[in-house]
């Protein structure tokens, strides 16, 4: 007989309930946005203006406020394409190297006598030897420092290659230490981006991978691709040099293993100095910074090392007491104090000329970390929120037309049932919603037209169920009998069609990226809605009617 225990029926019931008060935000998301917005910003601490609570009253802290993410082209908002400039961190790493084999060689002096570091081409390191004869011997020890690389394409292979040319000894990387180092920093540089975009609090921001060296960001809801540059566009690469001297002159040399910097601060314009290359500590040891105000009252930035910056801080403090030292952001003196003291507690602060905002950016990017490498913008466009709106509309005119056609033509074809069918595409729509609510997606335009077509699917497993009602009635069987082995029937048929879609989609969240991923993800989670309001709420719909009517016949 064609039941459904009551247990069964509170339970589908349930889950479609569930669905849609997941989907209810969304129908109000202008105020959801502000309430989550306001929320937000109290939770971290944020005074509580008459204004954030008004935007928190605007939705019942009892009811759900997890709403579906508009994507870029939905929403507008900033789309850049980077490439990394990885020969800088070949650079770097000669300097690293440098450090090492100066301490290797300085034991071996009675036999190869003084070392003396050149000017390379970049990625080189250069290293003139006092005493030719001994060459061989130095050779040998600085190829004794290289160890192997550490990736699965370089089993087997060293970092550094050594070679003699006269009197010099020639230090580079290897071939696959170049590829391990290129994908470390591409790595290194996605989650600095990814850290940055997230600490100022934007919306499902992609930031992605393309090719050997580039990088795709886009961030929905920022103002335009220039204030998306300013976040990233910086290296935020934070040093503290040794002040050598200064000078008005702009093109004296610095001499060796110095560096010309020129000086931001107002008060000293046209002042260049003269520090000593190699950096003391570097932003990469900075453990903490935070927007703050000086003794002044002006902005400034705080910042504290991790032990071994402080450590390394405090000594160098401790030894020049009384003499300048400078800090470089980005190959810009900000500031060079004296130092009063030494400073053993691993903080400091940076002043400077800042307005707030400067400051905040400031303390942003130093916590996020410095950007390995420099990043050049081959691509960057901003897209308005109005073209977004107009992408919104056109969706919403494809959905209600798709929409409209189906559940007329369900209605023509299978009269009553049909209008069971309509009821339940209705609640799939707004299960398909509630799910990607509650997962926190990203709706596209593609993933629209996964739910355009998911509407056109969603009515198919239904169709097959009729069907096969009006192939068991031809057979003389009785309408309670004639519903039941019509849904049995066709289950098969049902289960088969939507998971080979299924596996599709699958396949395409899993290989495909950005658009195609929006498209896979309402895809799939459509299939899920549609096979449920299919099988169970359709069926679930007609055993009521079928209670309360008691038809002796029907007509599918």
């Amino acid at each position: 007989m064609l039941q459904i225990s009551v247990f069964n029926r509170v339970l589908i019931w349930l889950t479609v309930a569930v669905g849609l008060m997941l989907a209810m935000p969304n129908g109000f998301y202008t105020s959801v946005e502000k309430h989550n917005d306001a929320a937000k910003l109290i939770e971290a601490g944020a005074q509580a203006t008459p204004e954030l609570e008004a935007d928190l009253a605007g939705w019942p802290e009892f009811l759900p406020s997890s709403l579906v993410n508009l994507g870029l082209d939905l929403r507008g908002g900033a789309h850049l394409l980077a490439e990394v400039q990885v020969e800088d961190v070949y650079d770097d790493r000669m300097d690293g190297y440098w450090l090492e084999i100066r301490d290797a060689l300085r034991g071996q002096r009675d036999t190869i006598g003084t070392i003396r570091r050149q000017n390379a081409p970049r990625g080189e390191l250069r290293i003139k030897v006092s005493n030719p004869a001994g060459i061989e011997q130095a050779l040998q020890t600085v190829r004794g420092l290289a160890t192997p690389v550490v990736s699965l394409t370089g089993v087997g292979a060293t970092d550094i290659q050594a070679r003699a040319q006269g009197d010099l000894i020639i230090v580079e990387m290897s071939d696959a230490e170049k590829i391990a180092t290129n994908d470390r920093t591409i790595q290194q540089s996605l989650e600095i981006i990814r850290r940055r975009v997230d600490e100022v609090g934007t919306r499902e921001p992609t930031i992605q991978r393309q090719g050997e060296r580039r990088i795709l960001i886009q961030v929905p809801g920022i103002g335009s691709a220039a204030e998306l540059k300013a976040l990233i566009g910086t290296t935020a690469k934070l040093t503290f040099h040794p002040v050598v001297s200064q000078t008005s002159n702009p093109d004296e040399a610095p001499g060796p293993r110095n560096i010309l910097v020129p000086s931001i601060d107002p008060q000293e314009r046209g002042v260049f100095y003269i520090l000593e290359q190699s950096p003391v500590v570097t932003g990469e040891e900075l453990s903490d910074s935070q927007p703050a105000f000086d003794q002044n009252g002006s902005p400034a930035v705080t910042f504290r090392f991790n032990a071994g910056g402080a450590r390394k801080f405090g000594i160098y403090t401790a030894e020049n007491v009384g003499s300048p030292f400078a800090i470089v952001l980005d190959n810009e003196v900000i500031s060079a104090p004296v130092i009063r003291e030494a400073i053993s507690g691993g903080s400091g602060q940076i002043s400077g000329n800042f307005t707030v905002e400067e400051s905040t950016n400031l303390a942003v990017l130093l916590r996020a970390g410095a950007l390995p490498a420099e990043m050049t913008f081959l691509e960057e466009r901003t897209i308005g929120p109005e073209l977004g709106q107009d992408s919104i509309d056109a969706g919403k005119v494809a959905c209600i037309v798709a929409f409209a056609m189906v559940l007329v033509f369900m209605f023509l074809s299978y009269g009553t049932f049909g209008i069971f069918a309509n009821i339940a595409l209705i609640l799939n729509v707004g299960m398909i919603f509630g799910l990607l609510s509650l997962i926190g997606a990203t709706l596209t335009l593609p993933g629209i037209a996964g739910i355009v077509l998911t509407i056109g699917m969603a009515v198919d497993a239904n169709v097959l169920i009729f069907e096969r009602i009006r192939e068991e009635l031809k057979s003389a069987k009785g309408p309670a009998r004639a519903i039941e082995l019509g849904y049995e029937k066709a289950l098969s048929a049902i289960l088969d069609a939507n998971i080979t879609t299924f596996i599709t989609a699958v396949i395409l969240f899993a290989m495909g990226s950005g658009p195609v991923r929006g498209f896979a993800i309402t895809l799939g989670l459509g299939i899920l809605t549609s096979v449920f309001t299919a099988i169970f709420v359709t069926r679930v719909i007609i055993v009521m009617w079928y209670d309360r009517k008691r038809p002796k016949t029907i007509e599918v």
